[in-house]
């Protein structure tokens, strides 16, 4: 079984070892040939609550671990210029 990983942007982590990553999706329309741009938000498995708002991480699927988190965090690819202070 090939497991799935997807780059997307970390938008909130208000939520204890969770965060909210934004991940975007480019496709072409079948019919006008533009570039579409899609969305997804993901609940993503943060054990040690590393990331910050505006990381881009990298994320992998796994069994489901609640309701609606079935992705984990692996690492941060790029890090925020924000800093945020807890």
């Amino acid at each position: 079984m090939v497991v799935k990983e997807k780059i997307g942007v970390v938008i909130s982590t208000k939520m204890n070892k969770t965060a909210v990553v934004n991940v975007e999706s480019r496709y072409s329309h079948p019919i006008y040939s533009k570039i579409m741009i899609k969305t997804k938000k993901y609940l993503v498995h943060d054990e040690l609550e590393e990331c910050n708002a505006g990381d881009k991480v990298l994320i992998q699927e796994s069994r489901p671990l609640s309701k609606k988190k079935r992705w984990r965090f692996v690492n941060i690819v790029t890090q925020s210029s924000l800093v945020n202070e807890k």
